[in-house]
């Protein structure tokens, strides 16, 4: 099913273009420069083709005002690799992720914005990503708190929705972009859920034994579907804001799976008109702490 020496052929192509890349990278950064993220993205995108990844583009991402905060479904450390191969983005990521071995140098090394989810440190990271956002830079975020096995999406959490009271550089008001990630074909036949576990990482599995396992199979094709943009102010809270979210990236990744993707109502899909009510003059923002994965 596996075949050892396709992973480890893979693996040390990673290895190689990941060498070779570093040094460049680490100058630049050093030096101030600001445009890491297109270098990382033109990383991830070399690595997706090392890993014999297929990745499907449909909509586009939103280039009408940065930055911009994007919002997905996770199933995977491979999120981070599809993701990073689309946009000039920085993730936010739970603090434990920085130690983790490989994967946690190069989340630090791409600048990714780790948060703990204790409550008593939520003041310390709204300020990091207030000072992220003040900058220019566009920020990507999964919602559901934990990764899972693929085949449907966790309730959002909407306390992490605070962020998107947030402004950019300018004052303006921050776009938010709902997008649905979903492993949907292994070798061009319709992925069913037995091979799913062998892409989402869930639960107690080890880190190195299933990556070694999913760098043996076939050519994945990954589908990512970038929705409309909305904000904070076409809702009445930050929790509808996150229902709207979840509900179109959930539905879409559904129907990804089943086959039955309808293109057309992806463009069309807007938010619900908002709600006028008193609560809106109630304060969003709360002590409550911002929860993120990788």
């Amino acid at each position: 099913m596996t075949n050892p020496f396709v992973a480890t052929l893979r693996f040390l192509g990673f290895l190689v273009w990941t060498l070779a890349a570093l040094p460049a990278y680490l100058i630049l950064l050093a030096c101030g420069w600001k445009g890491y993220p297109r270098y990382m993205r033109a990383y991830f995108a070399l690595v997706t083709r090392i890993l014999g990844f297929h990745v499907v583009r449909r909509g586009v991402p939103t280039a009408t005002a940065k930055p911009v905060l994007f919002i997905a479904n996770h199933a995977s450390y491979l999120d981070i690799i599809v993701l990073g191969s689309l946009l000039e983005a920085n993730f936010v990521a739970k603090s434990e992720v920085a130690g983790w071995p490989g994967f946690g140098f190069l989340s630090r090394i791409a600048q990714t914005v780790f948060v703990d989810r204790k409550r008593g440190a939520t003041h310390k990271e709204r300020d990091a990503l207030s000072t992220r956002l003040a900058a220019g830079d566009s920020l990507i975020l999964f919602p559901e708190g934990t990764s899972n096995d693929g085949n449907r999406v966790l309730p959002f959490k909407s306390s992490l929705f605070a962020v998107a009271q947030m402004r950019g550089a300018d004052g303006a008001i921050l776009p938010v972009q709902p997008i649905s990630v979903a492993y949907t074909r292994l070798d061009g036949h319709p992925m069913c859920r037995a091979f799913r576990p062998f892409y989402a990482w869930y639960g107690d599995m080890t880190l190195a034994g299933h990556l070694f396992a999913l760098l043996g199979l076939g050519q994945l094709t990954v589908e990512v579907v970038f929705h409309p943009p909305v904000t904070i102010a076409d809702f009445r809270d930050r929790k509808a804001l996150a229902n709207h979210c979840h509900d179109v990236i959930a539905n879409t990744v559904v129907a990804t799976l089943s086959g039955r993707l309808d293109e057309a109502k992806i463009t069309a899909h807007r938010p619900p008109a908002k709600i006028e009510t008193e609560a809106e003059a109630a304060p969003i923002l709360d002590s409550a702490p911002i929860n993120a994965n990788s």
